[in-house]
């Protein structure tokens, strides 16, 4: 499921398809071919590729299907996902009723709550009260499924609770890779966790992208991509900010320009585990969550945070975005999720990001149309 705990309720904006969708994906999943190219449509416009992109991206439910600190393998944690994105209510004889026979990232109508925001987890959800749902646990699992007549891999396979093997990280996380390589961006890719799996994810992601040891990908070095293996931190309190790694060590004592700096000069891929005890403290909300600067006058980076657990209920959000106020300056304000919505936050749907493989690529692109949108509409 979500890193410790993060799938508290349901999410609350996002797209709307969680199916497999044909026109989206023609194929119907991973067929292996590593000669995919950037698909007709999602090829970005010639004035934004000078920019840098630095893409904030979350592992369980995002990237991953699976986690340590509940250990819960696929089946589990893909089961339990299903909990948040379907919906019903209690009608007045206090029975549940459905309201979807679908999942959706959003509520099909404005009295409908989620399975988990009313009954918490329920272990074997689709064997249970959810199981009209079966379908879907199963498609998504088959397109999880590491390719056949393949030797699992110790860092890039995982073996599931029904002794299936299948992909630990998602092929389309691999995929969105290949395709700002392709378009001949500059990107750097930084991991953020509440969790415990960073180490793992940094080991294998060197692995695949330096050794070409996966299956689907193998030619992965040929994108000349580092990885940096050092786990860093981001620790919170009512003082401040502190980043740390190896022997780097940033604080916002040193004015919160130096921490969007620091993130905007990464290099390649590499992550940091931010503070989960804070977002506890501050009862699982905006202000609790993990740190994102964003210079809306700056047009030579853009970040964007990719995070299941992005939503537009700043009560129950996980990131906490600073928007600095002006050009080169250093004081920030808060911004509530609704106005980054799109442009530099993204909530995962994760049954698209196992079924689509372009599905990260698009929803990059959208962020980078918005972006210069406003930006332009700023500039007039």
């Amino acid at each position: 499921m979500a890193e410790v705990a993060e799938n508290r309720g349901p999410p609350a904006a996002g797209g709307d398809r969680t199916r497999s969708d044909p026109d989206t994906n023609p194929a119907g999943g991973w067929t292996g071919d590593p000669a995919v190219a950037v698909p007709r449509g999602l090829r970005s416009p010639n004035q934004d590729r000078g920019k840098k992109l630095v893409l904030h991206v979350d592992l369980n439910n995002t990237i991953l299907v699976s986690d340590a600190v509940t250990a819960q393998g696929t089946v589990a944690a893909l089961d339990c996902f299903l909990t948040t994105v379907t919906w019903g209510r209690m009608d007045k004889h206090g029975a549940w009723e459905w309201l979807s026979d679908f999942p959706s990232l959003l509520p099909p109508c404005s009295d409908a709550v989620s399975f988990y925001s009313q009954f918490g987890r329920l272990p074997g959800f689709t064997s249970a009260a959810g199981r009209r749902f079966r379908s879907v646990l199963d498609e998504h699992l088959d397109l999880l499924r590491w390719p056949e007549g393949t030797k699992g891999d110790r860092d890039l396979s995982v073996k599931g609770e029904d002794g299936r093997l299948y992909h630990w990280i998602l092929p389309s996380f691999f995929q969105l890779l290949r395709h700002l390589v392709q378009e001949g961006r500059e990107f750097a890719v930084v991991f953020r966790t509440f969790g415990t799996d960073l180490p793992r994810v940094l080991r294998a992601m060197n692995r695949a992208l330096n050794e070409g040891s996966h299956p689907l990908f193998p030619d992965l070095p040929d994108l000349k991509l580092s990885v940096d293996l050092t786990p860093g931190k981001i620790r919170c309190n009512r003082k401040g900010i502190v980043l740390s790694r190896a022997e780097d060590r940033v604080s916002s004592r040193d004015g919160e320009r130096s921490l969007y700096q620091y993130f905007s000069s990464v290099q390649g891929l590499g992550g940091f585990q931010d503070h989960f005890d804070w977002w506890v403290t501050n009862t699982f909300s905006i202000r609790g969550g993990k740190p994102l600067w964003v210079d809306p006058f700056d047009h030579n980076v853009q970040h964007i945070f990719i995070d299941d657990n992005i939503r537009q209920n700043d009560e129950d959000t996980i990131v906490n975005p600073k928007v600095f106020l002006e050009p080169g300056g250093a004081e920030t304000r808060p911004a509530c999720t609704s106005e980054l919505y799109d442009l530099t936050l993204v909530q995962t749907d994760l049954l698209q990001a196992i079924s689509d493989p372009s599905y990260f690529t698009q929803r990059i692109h959208v962020c980078l149309k918005n972006y210069e949108r406003n930006l332009q509409q700023g500039a007039g």
